[in-house]
């Protein structure tokens, strides 16, 4: 019981830690004119080198009440989202202008350098107002463009230029209350908004639905600030123009910083604000994707059909119909697949292994579907920072008791009901992927900690990750493995014979067509492929779970008829070790996403400078591969067991 109540609290912990968690289109907050508004800051963040790093890591105006971290979830902290309080206060409905900040330090040197290397790199200032990420529009040949955030500066003619002066235009929805109950909804949920009662429309309140930044680089006069404090009006005109930049940095120099600040009613409803970020871009490449998907499918499927109906169905229907004596004269002229009757169940080389990656897989591949369905339906919007994160490391915990199920089960089909070992394979089963993925991350966290990157895990995040694994994943996994202990083994259709048959010689290494048989998944995901990778490496917001859920399906049955179809190639050369090659059939499109990884970074991600990023990069697709990998090998080896057994239970040969 104790051990229950630490699972318990633990779930709660990690629920509690992110309850930032809602739907898209519910929980507005309503102001009141006049009532404050708040600003926060997020880390700043390149596409250059993909290392996070703090806001107040630069010579920026903090608080008067001093920075105070925001509440955070465990999937923040694992993207590198840090999120401050800022200095910039608005009132609602309130325009302002001329509002100065502060005035920074004189630059010492190791300021002034930072700052240039942040501008080289291209480092993105992001700010959030009622939950929304600043959005900034910019026009070049007539195309609009959308960024989330703003640049720290820009350099022009061996010149470093800040951007110190802000020009914010907050876009506000009244919020009319009426005698009747209102529902608001957009189909990810629906929210009932009672009357206020009597009174209630007299004071009108607002909504944020719009949060737009337009950076300037302004020349300040340092005589005129010396006795401002923060939000005083700043004494002078303050002309913002884009098009042009005055105020370089230099070493010791200060910057004066301000601000201003525009409300506008809008007709964005509440439940559209997001609408600006999660605008679907390319949605008739998406259905290419799958249209390309789908010819794919239905030309597997032609040939799995084959060969159940013209091959398999027409060699059984051939023996059931022979008398006893004429199957007997038939068994010494059996061909293909059928003779290696006594030989096609028999124990795989390291099956232990087998058992625990196909138990992992199965973890992974039940975490994305369950995950994926969720974000389609609406429930893990981008609102909701590292919603996503948080629910995927929720669904991979619990679907611990599916991987030592299946883990267990397998191993004892593989000995013949045998029990023995059974916990060691649980055990195994739960430590295999997260032991490897804690490496991996534990070596890019160091990279990560050596360049002072909020991308780097803290060491107390570790501790809850460890606290997880140990306290509620090993546990589940080790519960699944006693169901599948207790369950009943699969029992072989066929027995097995004490002397293996030798394999022919074949005209070509069957591995080369376990390797090639990757290309054929890999064609159905790789236009998808290309959002996910932009969403995770070039900042851009994915949205489309709805299309991936369905290149997901896909996917699925794609790998299954892959693995289906070489397994059955591999028996009509009287190959007999399919175990293995099943799983790297369709598990091999984990090799041409790995090099489609390689490509996207030279090609792709041209400006990526250091080989610290580069090692970064390289990590993480290698760590998201290894997923893959298991993932749609665990696919093909279910699939091509399910075929086996099914092909050699209707054939009865002694």
């Amino acid at each position: 019981m104790a051990s229950f109540g630490i699972w318990v609290l633990t779930i709660f912990l990690v629920f509690q830690s992110g309850y930032g968690f809602y739907l898209p289109g519910s929980y507005p907050h309503k102001y009141k004119v006049g009532d404050p508004l708040s600003v926060k800051v997020n880390s700043l963040t390149s596409i250059d080198t993909e290392m996070p790093f703090s806001y107040y890591s630069l010579p920026f105006c903090k608080p008067a009440e001093g920075v105070k971290d925001s509440a955070e979830n465990l999937g923040e902290l694992l993207m590198g989202d840090r999120i401050e309080n800022s200095p910039y206060r608005f009132k609602m409905y309130t325009n302002e202008t001329l509002i100065f900040l502060c005035q920074s330090g004189k630059l010492s040197a190791d300021e002034f350098k930072l700052l240039k290397e942040r501008i080289d790199e291209m480092y993105q200032v992001n700010l959030i107002l009622d939950n929304l990420p600043a959005i900034r529009y910019t026009v070049k040949e007539g195309f609009v463009s959308r960024w989330t955030g703003y640049p720290i500066g820009v350099k022009f003619q061996d010149m470093y230029y800040v951007f110190n002066h802000l020009k914010f235009k907050v876009l506000v929805h009244k919020y009319e209350e009426t005698n009747v109950a209102r529902v608001m909804g957009t189909g990810d949920a629906v929210d009932v908004f009672p009357s206020g009662g009597k009174g209630g429309s007299d004071v009108p309140g607002y909504m944020v639905v719009g949060f737009e930044v337009i950076p300037c680089s302004v020349m300040h006069n340092g005589n005129l600030v010396k006795d401002l404090k923060m939000y005083d009006k700043y004494p002078s005109e303050i002309k913002c123009d884009t098009t042009t930049v005055t105020v370089p940095i230099k070493e010791g120099e200060p910057i004066v910083f301000t601000y201003e600040v525009a409300f506008e009613e809008s007709d964005i409803k509440w439940p559209s604000r997001w609408d600006a970020y999660l605008k679907m871009e390319g949605s008739k490449v998406h259905w290419f994707s799958i249209l390309n998907s789908l010819m794919v499918i239905t030309f597997l499927a032609g040939i799995v059909l084959v060969i159940f109906l013209r091959t398999v169905r027409r060699d059984l229907t051939r023996y059931e119909e022979l008398d006893k004596e004429a199957q007997a004269q038939m068994n010494e002229e059996l061909s293909g697949w059928k003779l290696v009757v006594g030989d096609v169940f028999r124990a795989p080389s390291h099956p232990a292994l087998l058992c625990i990656m196909v138990g992992d897989g199965v973890q992974i591949l039940g975490m994305g579907v369950v995950t994926i369905l969720f974000a389609a339906l609406g429930f893990m919007s981008p609102a909701s920072r590292g919603t996503l994160i948080t629910g995927m490391l929720f669904f991979y915990m619990i679907l611990g008791i599916a991987a030592g199920y299946v883990a267990v089960r397998l191993w004892r089909t593989i000995g013949c009901g045998d029990h023995k070992g059974w916990a060691s394979v649980a055990w195994k089963a739960a430590c295999f992927f997260p032991g490897i993925a804690f490496l991996i991350l534990t070596i890019l966290n160091f990279l990560l900690w050596g360049s002072h990157s909020t991308g780097a895990i803290p060491f107390s995040l570790f501790v809850i990750l460890l606290l997880l694994w140990f306290c509620i994943s090993v546990p589940l996994t080790l519960v699944g493995g006693y169901f599948g202990a207790k369950a009943p083994h699969i029992e072989y259709p066929v027995r097995t014979n004490q002397i293996p048959r030798e394999i022919p010689a074949q005209k070509y290494p069957s591995w080369l067509l376990v390797l090639g048989a990757g290309t054929l998944p890999f064609g159905t995901l790789f236009i998808e492929l290309f959002f996910i990778m932009s969403s995770i490496w070039m900042g851009r917001v994915y949205y489309v779970f709805g299309f991936l859920l369905i290149v997901m399906v896909l996917l699925v049955v794609v790998c299954a008829e892959v693995s289906l179809v070489l397994t059955y190639m591999h028996l009509c050369v009287e190959d007999w070790k399919w175990w293995w090659k099943s799983f790297f059939a369709s598990g091999s499109v984990a090799i041409y996403i790995f090099l489609y990884s390689v490509n996207y970074l030279i090609f792709d991600l041209k400006s990526l400078s250091g080989p610290v990023s580069a090692t970064l990069y390289l990590g993480y697709s290698l760590f998201m591969v290894l997923a893959i990998m298991l993932a749609t090998g665990t696919i093909g080896f279910l699939s091509s067991f399910w075929f086996v057994h099914y092909l050699f239970s209707s054939v009865k040969l002694d």
